[in-house]
């Protein structure tokens, strides 16, 4: 049987770059050769396409200029060569990019145009969970608790005195904990905003929510969802900043993700099930992880989406599903699978 030629986007213009080159190692490394051919697109930070041969050191500066053909007649690559071009048709296209250009919408636009299947959520739904502030509409008609929040816009200066005390600020639209600040005194707000500014233009400034921040994954498509074991971040101290380590692989400074999380089995049912609620409102499709608060009484705030989320050895997503008896083999298998079925 002729293997599936998979195109596997890496790397990004955004902050998230190397977290992404380190998921799509992890993927290389799970990627079953005898059903697979893959073809390695990485991207670099300035926003050039590179087919190489893999995202080990120095792709960077090997690999030969390509680019994803608009054309549906095409159905994949042209490789840029001397004046010449070579054409790689694929059968779908795994994204493993986080953060802008990666997980809000626009490489999920160009995919739809290409009329490659890709893997994960769509156009709109990517779009919906990238925003918070549209992430937390959603969900709020779908009968979700959300934190009580304002957004900002640009040139906007918020008041500082509207808050109640401690708040967060935070890019609206930007992945990991980049931007994020914790505000006690209304003196801090006014450099918190200019610090999320760095990273998007619009700003949500939300209440703190008193709870323990818990997170689920969820993989497949409308009513057939699978969803891994609950996690739980312990923290030490200060709030959970994810990506912001110098030395990820070895852990954090100040958090431990607990799997399974040491939560009643009540209080775990109702995580997986508002998760799943979550991920069938805004629409996503192929993995999401859904990340949460446990407040002290028992309930769920939901804190955000990740549609495209880490697949390193230490993220959470392939933690938690390896914790249900998913690894990443089979999770790539099934989002490939989804992705083939031909709902686009």
């Amino acid at each position: 049987m002729d293997r599936l030629r998979v195109g596997i986007l890496f790397g990004g213009c955004s902050e998230e770059h190397p977290v992404s080159v380190k998921s799509a190692r992890e993927v290389a490394r799970n990627l079953d050769l005898d059903k697979y051919e893959p073809f390695y697109i990485g991207i670099t930070e300035g926003g050039g396409w590179r087919l190489c041969g893999g995202p080990g050191e120095g792709w960077e500066n090997g690999g030969r200029p390509v680019v994803l053909s608009s054309d549906r007649s095409v159905h994949g690559l042209l490789v840029l060569d001397r004046g010449r071009y070579e054409v790689i048709r694929l059968d779908v296209v795994l994204p493993v990019l986080h953060g802008r250009l990666g997980e809000d919408g626009a490489v999920q636009g160009l995919l739809e145009l290409s009329g490659i299947p890709y893997v994960g959520c769509d156009v709109q739904s990517s779009a919906l969970c990238m925003d918070k502030s549209l992430t937390y509409v959603v969900a709020r008609g779908a009968g979700v608790a959300t934190p009580d929040f304002r957004a900002v816009a640009a040139g906007e200066e918020p008041d500082p005195g509207r808050f109640t005390y401690p708040v967060f600020v935070k890019p609206a639209r930007s992945g990991s904990s980049f931007g994020v600040g914790q505000v006690s005194r209304w003196e801090e707000l006014a450099g918190a905003v200019e610090a999320a500014r760095r990273y998007d233009s619009k700003v949500l400034i939300e209440e703190a929510v008193v709870g323990g921040e818990v997170g689920c994954a969820v993989l497949g498509n409308g009513p057939d969802l699978v969803v891994g074991e609950v996690d739980r971040i312990a923290l030490s101290h200060g709030f959970f900043r994810i990506h912001q380590e110098s030395a990820p692989e070895s852990g954090s400074e100040n958090s431990t993700a607990i799997v399974p999380a040491d939560i009643p089995a009540e209080s775990r049912l109702l995580v997986q099930e508002t998760a799943k609620t979550v991920y069938r409102a805004l629409g996503c499709t192929g993995l999401a992880r859904v990340d949460m608060f446990l407040t002290e009484d028992g309930g769920v705030v939901l804190n955000e989406v990740n549609t495209l989320p880490g697949l390193t050895s230490y993220s959470r997503y392939p933690r938690m599903m390896s914790a249900a008896g998913w690894s990443l083999a089979d999770v790539v298998d099934r989002v490939v699978s989804l992705a083939l079925e031909g709902r686009r």
